[in-house]
Parts: C-alpha cells; structure tokens; sequence
C-alpha cells in the first residue's frame, strides 16, 4: 500500500535537505537510508524507521512549487499509520513554522 503526503511550504529552501540533515531525526524513530543528489533539485531521500516497521518513505522536493512529495510505502502486511503516524509527528515538531499545509492522500 502506498500513502502520499503532500506538504506545502513557505521559503524557498529545500525541506528534503532540512529533514536529510537533522540531527534529531532518531528522536522520532526515523532514520536516512539514501539520498542523491544531495542539494540539487530534483533530488529524492529515502528514511525508513529505526525499528523494524514494515515500511519507507520516499522524499522529494519540488522548488518551483515549494512542497515536499513523501510516498509511504509498506511492505507485506505493514499499515501505513504509524510510519505515516511518525512523520507526521517529526514534520509538525521540528518544522512547523514552514508548513503551509499538509495533505494525506491514500492510494
């Protein structure tokens, strides 16, 4: 099952690379698998949780429409909630002064 959260955001600066490079990532259980092309647009990260939750979120920011596209994907029988749950948490927590709106759309 795949779960699409779609952040809108103020600034201009990339959240992708905000969220890569934050030191207190491991606080809400979420951690950086991959990256490339760090600091370019397009770029895309990869977190996935520090436990075993089935699951990944796949990050990507776009300038033009300043807003962070993050594709929730679960593996076998693993439910989106908690993964989307931590994210959720993670962005309001640390970057909520640069969220315009966050939406969630299952798929």
């Amino acid at each position: 099952m795949t779960t699409v959260v779609h952040v809108a955001c103020f600034g201009t600066d990339s959240l992708r690379d905000r969220i890569v490079h934050d030191q207190r990532l491991k606080t809400y259980d979420l951690e950086v698998a991959r990256q490339k092309t760090p600091g370019r647009n397009p770029g895309w990260a990869k977190l996935n949780p520090v436990d075993y939750t089935r699951g990944a979120i796949n990050l990507e920011w776009d300038a033009s429409t300043r807003s962070l596209l993050a594709r929730i994907v679960n593996r076998a029988k693993g439910k989106p909630d908690i993964v989307v749950g931590r994210f959720i948490a993670y962005l309001l927590a640390r970057h909520r002064g640069r969220i315009r709106s966050i939406t969630i759309h299952p798929e």
